[in-house]
C-alpha cells in the first residue's frame, strides 16, 4: 500500500538515538504522540532520493525518474506551486497520477499576527496521531530587517527540555516535527509573503498585471513597512530557534534543512542558517558533519551551579563537556564562529564578574556573544536586566575582542519574542495574554 511505504520512509525522520539516562532532578520529556502520515501524503520535505522512490511506487519508469524529480523540485521549491495542475512542463497524465496519490500541502495557517515592528507570527496546525482528536499547533515567526528577513522555525510541538526562563519549556512535549513540517514552515512564509520566484520574463511580483489585476505567479508580494527593502528575497535567513530542541529531533531537522539549503530550490545558504541548541553534546558533532550550518549555543550562565538551574540539561552535559564539543565543531573558524546566546536576567547572571568569567570561559573559541534581554511571561520569577547593566556587560565582552550585539526584542506585543512562544495546544488563559501584552507595551 502506498501510505504504508510512505510511513516507512518517514519513520527514521522522527526519532533520534540519544541515551535516556539522566541525573537526578533533570527532566527529559518523552514525546506523547508520534506522526502518522495521512492517506494522501504531501511531497513537501522529501529529499530527491525519496521523491524518486515515491515516483517509482506510482509507476514512473526508472529511466524517467531523475528528470521527473528535477521537474518536481523546480515547481515545488523554486516556484512554490500548491497544486500539480500548475506544473505545466509535466505531462497531464503524470499530473493526474500525482494528484490522485499525493498533495503539496503545507501546515495549515490557523492565525496570523503582525506586530507594530513588522514581525509576523503564524500559528500552524498539524495533524494529531489519532483521527478525530485535537490537532497540534506550533508557532513560526518572521522577523524583517532592512537588509534581511529571518524566519524562526520550530522543531517540536512543545519541547523536550525545561529551561526555567523559557515559556515553551513549561509545556508538554507532544511530538517531534517531520522534515515536511519543518520545510513546510518555510513554504508557508513564502506563500504568505509572496516570496516565490516570478515567471521568467514576467513582471516583478511587486507589480500587478494590468490585464487581470493579479500577479503573474502566486500571491502578490507583501508591501509596506516591516519588510526588507534590499535583496531579492524576503526570507533570506533561517534560525532553528522556535519551539523545541532541534538536536532531540536531529534526523528530521537535518533532512529538512538540507532541502531548505538546496541550491536549485529554496536555496538558503548554509551560512545563513543557524541551528540553536541548549547543549545536547552527543549530537553537536553530528549536526556539524551532517548538516553543516552555523551553530548557536544557549549558554546563559558561566557556572555549572547556575546553569543547572537555568538549563537543567546542564546536569547531564555540564559546561566543560559542552565547550569541548564546541571547540571540535566541524568547520569552526573565524569565518564560521559559534554564537553563544546569553539571556540577561536581573541579579542572576548580569554582573561585571559574570561578564569577565564569560570571556575567560570562551577563550580560544571563535565566537560571538548574543546578549538577549529577557522577555517576560506570566508566572516567571525572572526580570530583565537593567539597560545600563546590559550595556556594561556588552562593553566588557567587546573590549575582550568578541562581538557582543544586544538582540533587539521583536514581536513582544504578539508574544513572538525569544522565549515567549507557546502553542495553542497549551492555551494561555485570557489573564495570561493580557499580562503578556501589558509587559510588552510597558517594557
Amino acid at each position: 500500500m502506498l501510505t504504508t511505504g510512505f510511513a516507512k520512509l518517514m519513520s527514521t525522520a522522527i526519532t533520534t538515538d540519544i541515551a535516556t539516562s539522566a541525573p537526578t532532578g533533570f527532566v527529559e520529556k518523552a514525546p506523547l504522540e508520534r506522526y502518522v502520515p495521512p492517506e494522501k501524503p504531501s511531497l513537501i520535505g522529501l529529499s530527491r532520493a525519496q521523491l524518486a522512490e515515491a515516483l517509482g511506487r506510482v509507476g514512473v519508469p526508472g529511466q524517467q525518474r531523475k528528470m521527473r524529480v528535477q521537474q518536481l523540485w523546480h515547481w515545488i521549491y523554486l516556484r512554490g506551486v500548491q497544486s500539480f495542475g500548475e506544473m505545466t512542463s509535466v505531462s497531464k497524465e503524470l499530473r493526474a497520477l500525482l494528484d490522485a496519490q499525493f498533495t503539496l500541502a503545507r501546515p495549515e495557517v490557523v492565525a496570523e499576527q503582525v506586530s507594530v515592528d513588522g514581525t509576523r507570527k503564524w500559528l500552524l496546525r498539524l495533524p494529531g496521531e489519532h483521527p478525530g482528536e485535537n490537532p497540534h499547533e506550533v508557532e513560526c515567526v518572521y522577523i524583517p530587517e532592512t537588509d534581511r528577513g529571518t524566519l524562526c522555525l520550530s522543531s517540536q510541538v512543545g519541547c523536550t527540555l525545561t529551561c526555567t526562563f523559557c515559556h515553551t519549556g513549561t509545556q508538554r512535549l507532544v511530538r517531534n516535527l517531520t522534515p515536511g513540517e519543518i520545510v513546510g514552515q518555510v513554504m508557508v512564509a513564502r506563500d504568505r509573503l509572496g516570496d516565490w520566484q516570478r515567471k521568467s520574463g514576467s513582471p516583478d511580483l511587486r507589480t500587478l498585471r494590468p490585464s487581470s489585476g493579479k500577479p503573474e505567479l502566486g500571491p502578490q508580494r507583501v508591501q509596506g513597512p516591516g519588510v526588507p527593502t534590499e535583496g531579492d528575497r524576503f526570507v533570506s535567513n533561517i534560525v532553528m530557534m522556535g519551539m523545541g530542541e532541534p538536536l532531540y529531533n536531529l534526523e528530521a531537522v537535518r533532512d529538512g534543512l538540507l532541502v531548505v539549503a538546496d541550491g536549485e530550490g529554496l536555496s538558503i545558504s548554509k551560512r545563513r542558517i543557524t541551528l540553536s541548541t541548549s547543549g545536547v553534546v552527543p549530537m553537536i558533532a553530528r549536526a556539524g558533519a551532517e548538516i553543516g550550518v552555523m551553530l548557536a549555543v544557549s549558554l546563559h550562565a558561566v557556572t555549572d551551579e547556575l546553569r543547572n538551574e537555568l538549563v537543567p540539561l546542564n546536569r547531564k552535559y555540564p559546561i566543560r563537556e559542552l565547550l569541548d564539543a564546541c571547540r571540535n565543531y566541524p568547520g569552526l573558524s573565524n569565518a564560521r564562529r559559534i554564537t553563544f546566546e546569553y539571556v540577561m536576567l536581573k541579579g542572576v547572571n548580569d554582573s561585571v564578574a559574570d561578564a569577565k568569567a564569560l570571556v575567560r570561559l570562551l577563550k580560544g573559541i571563535p565566537a560571538k556573544i548574543n546578549l538577549i534581554p529577557f522577555n517576560p511571561w506570566p508566572g516567571t520569577r525572572y526580570e530583565c536586566s537593567d539597560w545600563g547593566d546590559i550595556e556594561q556587560f556588552s562593553e566588557i565582552i567587546f573590549n575582550a575582542g568578541y562581538a557582543s550585539p544586544v538582540r533587539t526584542p521583536r514581536g513582544r506585543d504578539i508574544l513572538a519574542a525569544c522565549g515567549q512562544l507557546k502553542s495553542a495546544t497549551e492555551k494561555l488563559s485570557a489573564r495570561e495574554r493580557l499580562a503578556l501584552r501589558a509587559m510588552a507595551m510597558t517594557d
